[in-house]
């Protein structure tokens, strides 16, 4: 087993793909904190990683305050001895369009995934470096962080966010031998399961039958085992070399995200006034960059039934 010894944190981590990165990471030998705001998730998460032969304990709180986050890593540090591996998985969604959204939905979604990816990593990252651990930190992102999605202004910004953190923290962390990465995970969850497009994926994996090539293949689209290998190995040693990136899997598909480059450069001396840019507009209105995800059209026989 790849993480024998070592001591991980998921936040997030009672149920759905937080469950399965910690249960991924105890069958790599990896001792677990789970994370939940609900009691008895947390205990059953326990249960499971323990029936299995792992070692686990529990944090019941909220993830977003400093306090949350340095009782996850006392934890930690008091059950098994220290800290070797942070995932930050934790999330909440309020999706509504931007002109219907409240203060309170944008800002919830914020303090969780933003602010609470921050605090732990910082926790995290604190304890790391004060005991020389050339530690591993793992963020969740999202495709919507990465291409826009309708109705997500605040899961959007958040997950947007995390990816640039880690851009900075790979960079501040070098070091100090730590790695920080975002996984842009694709699978069925409680929120791909309400859209139409992937009902036929999410009823087959929801029998325990295996999902359609289609959605595998075309769309990289999976279940929480299908994340949950990526997400021990870039915890691994194996990954020591890894670091800043922000990489997608779902499926059978596995996919390294650029880094943001320019589409066009042009120079004009003078620099660009109105009157110049309304002249040459057509450098901007020719490279206009797409947003949102484009899919390809479901295959007759993966279409949702009509009511």
């Amino acid at each position: 087993m790849s993480l024998n010894g070592k001591v991980a944190i998921v936040t997030g981590s009672g149920r759905g793909l937080g469950l399965a990165y910690a249960q991924e990471l105890a069958r790599q030998g990896a001792s677990v904190v789970i994370n939940d705001v609900d009691a008895q998730t947390a205990a059953d998460a326990v249960a499971t990683i323990e029936a299995d032969g792992g070692k686990a304990v529990a944090v019941v709180a909220p993830v977003g305050s400093t306090e949350t986050a340095k009782q996850l890593v006392q934890t930690a540090v008091d059950s098994f001895g220290g800290l070797d591996i942070l995932v930050t998985n934790a999330g909440v969604l309020r999706d509504t369009v931007l002109w219907k959204m409240s203060d309170e939905d944008f800002d919830l979604v914020i303090n969780v995934h933003l602010r609470g990816t921050f605090t732990c990593v910082r926790e995290a990252a604190t304890y790391m470096r004060e005991n020389g651990v050339a530690g591993r930190i793992i963020t969740i992102g999202s495709p919507t962080g990465q291409r826009g999605n309708f109705g997500q202004t605040n899961y959007g910004a958040a997950k947007a966010g995390i990816v640039g953190m880690v851009r900075t923290w790979a960079l501040e962390l070098k070091k100090a031998g730590i790695t920080a990465n975002a996984v842009i995970p694709v699978a069925a969850t409680a929120m791909t399961a309400t859209v139409p497009y992937f009902a036929a994926a999410v009823e087959a994996d929801a029998k325990g039958e295996p999902m359609p090539e289609f959605f595998r293949k075309e769309i990289g689209f999976g279940n929480a085992s299908d994340v949950s290998g990526l997400i021990a190995f870039l915890a691994s040693d194996e990954a020591a070399a890894i670091t800043g990136q922000a990489i997608g899997v779902g499926g059978d598909r596995l996919q390294v995200w650029s880094h943001p480059e320019p589409a066009v450069t042009e120079y004009r001396d003078g620099g660009w006034t109105f009157d110049a840019l309304v002249e040459q507009s057509a450098l901007l209105t020719g490279n206009v960059q797409s947003v949102g995800e484009k899919f390809p059209a479901l295959p007759a026989e993966l279409q949702p039934a009509q009511a």
